[in-house]
């Protein structure tokens, strides 16, 4: 599985956890702590597994406002030009569904001689031309110094990677805790992540489907007014706003249609936020589309929701 991923990535090295938390949570606190004077610099909406390794670790860090280049420039700017650094970010977000400016990131990484660390997993087995995630589809893994990604989401297995320099792996593998006195991955779960990745490497067809459906439900979604967190990718949050009518309309969908949608309140996301966080996948047809607009479209009159403008 190492070498696979190690291959697909263009990486010298590869390591294998048992969840994508893992994979964060570890690699980032050991190497903010193996990488003396190092400075992080984290995008204030990276997921808890990446904010829980930077604080843990002794480096110091530096929070940049959400895909914000001009604020990251400004930080990276102010460093001492002699002291390493290091960019953690996401390519895709799974709250809001946007993409990060990966190339500018990439472009301020080389300017300022930083690291980077890149968590690709909610790209990962959508995006690029062998569903490797983001970076691939911008033509930017060579660019990246660390790949995270995981098999419990687009790929339907379980256990989370790293695909970095062997220097880096191997630090991994000897100095963090959180691997060296952790159970592995039992094999058939591996077998099964392995089967999946390869898969996906060699066939688009579900890859296509799925972003067929996806763009079918935007069309669909902007003609009914449902106002959108973002429309960038397959993750579409619906603002609502309220987390009791959230949770309310949620309720319906599952009790009355039979179509389940995660609400997603406070303190996941803002106050004031609250969102129905849809999630299409490639098992679903654009039948399946259109009796959730239908679904979606009376629950959201009932409810008096307001509609985009």
């Amino acid at each position: 599985m190492e070498t696979l991923l190690a291959s697909a990535y263009g990486k010298e090295s590869a390591l294998l956890f048992t969840t994508g938390f893992g994979a964060n949570d570890a690699t980032l606190s050991t190497l903010c702590d193996a990488i003396p004077d190092l400075i992080v610099f984290s995008d204030e909406l990276n997921h808890a597994s990446m904010i829980y390794g930077i604080r843990y670790s002794k480096a110091e860090k530096k929070i940049f406002r959400h895909n914000d280049v001009a604020h990251l420039a400004e930080l990276l700017q102010a460093a001492d030009p002699a002291r390493p650094k290091l960019i953690a970010f996401e390519s895709l977000y799974s709250m809001d569904g946007d993409f990060a400016p990966l190339a500018q990131i990439v472009a301020l990484a080389e300017q300022y001689q930083a690291l980077t660390y890149l968590d690709e997993i909610h790209s990962a087995g959508v995006y690029g031309e062998r569903g490797l995630g983001y970076a691939e589809q911008l033509g930017l893994l060579d660019k990246i110094t660390i790949i995270q990604g995981g098999f419990g989401k687009s790929y339907g297995a379980a256990g989370g990677y790293i695909a970095a320099p062997r220097s880096v792996v191997e630090a991994v593998r000897s100095w963090a805790p959180a691997f060296v006195f952790s159970t592995s991955s039992p094999a058939p779960v591996v077998a099964a992540a392995l089967a999946s990745f390869k898969y996906n490497l060699e066939h688009d067809t579900q890859r296509k489907h799925l972003l067929a459906i996806v763009d079918h439900l935007k069309t669909g979604l902007r003609a009914a007014g449902i106002p959108l967190v973002s429309a960038d990718s397959h993750i579409l949050p619906l603002l609502v706003g309220d987390p009791h009518r959230n949770k309310h309309i949620s309720k319906v969908l599952l009790d009355e249609h039979d179509i389940y949608v995660q609400p997603v309140n406070a303190p996941t996301v803002p106050a004031g936020s609250e969102r129905l966080r849809v999630t299409p996948t490639s098992a679903h047809s654009h039948a399946d589309v259109e009796t959730f607009l239908a679904a979606l479209g009376r629950v959201w009159a009932a409810n008096d929701l307001r509609r985009a403008g």
